[in-house]
């Protein structure tokens, strides 16, 4: 029986690696950022975020089936937007208007704001408290944080050279899950591992996580790791070799980033959102638990 373009049940080629659905004996690792269907180097058309296929860029599915251009989807689901920089803006925005205000305001503002886990008893106590005696918020106020050029500049730098594509590929709403999430993660392992008494701030964790989320995604796209995995090798080398470096939010950021773009990258179609969700949920509930840990162990 004859295949149609585009069933799912196109044979593989040769070799055992799928066949592009319109020319089945030729192998191919690419997929369609839109339907997911393989597609040869002939077949490839550029994307904003990866290639599409010929019927997609056309807006049809070759099933008869309504036109794909009359609900755009990025490759995690999300909706394709005319701006799809819109949040990077906001948040790089949000970073730089908490920047001016310490500048204004001065170190008040930090004291308030940055992650401590637990200020130490008098005589050196500062008239303020930290994460232990209830102030949670200061996990995430921290990564909006920033006292040095030197610092929000690269930071931001960051921002807007992952946050873009990413923000292309997963949609705006998972891709603020991501950052947020990310941002948590490093604050979690900061509170967890670093002295209680050590102030934490600054978006490294959530640039962090943006690295991991972006070699998740390359990975998944089938594109050179090379490029993404030396940036990732020098950034992991600054870490633990530049002075006052607050290590574990980077690495938590990392590892919070990766998994959550993994979840979000790789859910069945079919069961996309909840997978999403579900992702999004466990991360969450890890950072809550580190958290709640630590906290007792201070406390307790």
């Amino acid at each position: 029986m004859d295949q149609e373009p585009g069933s799912p049940d196109t044979p593989a080629a040769a070799g055992g690696t799928p066949g592009c659905y319109r020319h089945p004996e030729r192998e191919t690792g690419v997929r369609c950022a839109r339907c997911e269907r393989p597609i040869c180097p002939d077949c490839m058309v550029s994307a904003s975020v990866g290639f599409q296929c010929p019927d997609c860029v056309k807006g049809t599915s070759g099933k008869g089936q309504a036109p794909y251009a009359s609900r755009p989807r990025t490759i995690a689901g999300g909706t394709v937007t005319a701006d799809p920089h819109l949040i990077s803006k906001i948040l790089l925005g949000l970073n730089l208007a908490v920047f001016v205000a310490v500048l204004v305001v001065g170190d008040r503002l930090v004291d308030e704001l940055a992650l401590v886990g637990e200020w130490p008893p008098p005589p050196y106590y500062v008239p303020t408290e930290g994460v232990a005696e209830g102030q949670w918020y200061r996990l995430l106020t921290a990564v909006f944080l920033h006292q040095a050029p030197w610092h929000i500049a690269f930071n931001m730098l960051g921002l807007w050279w992952l946050g873009g594509p990413l923000e292309a590929a997963l949609g705006r709403v998972r891709y603020l899950a991501l950052y947020l999430l990310s941002g948590l993660g490093g604050s979690a392992l900061t509170y967890w591992l670093a002295g209680p008494g050590q102030p934490s701030l600054g978006a490294s964790g959530a640039i962090f996580g943006l690295l991991g989320a972006t070699a998740v995604l390359m990975r998944r796209m089938n594109y050179d790791m090379r490029p993404v995995i030396v940036l990732l090798v020098l950034n992991l080398v600054f870490t633990f070799t530049w002075a006052n470096i607050a290590w574990q939010a980077h690495i938590g950021g990392l590892v919070v980033g990766a998994a959550v773009a993994y979840g979000m990258v790789h859910a069945p179609r079919e069961r996309r959102a909840l997978v999403q969700r579900v992702t999004c949920l466990v991360a969450l509930l890890a950072i809550v638990a580190v958290v709640w840990i630590r906290t007792l162990q201070l406390t307790g």
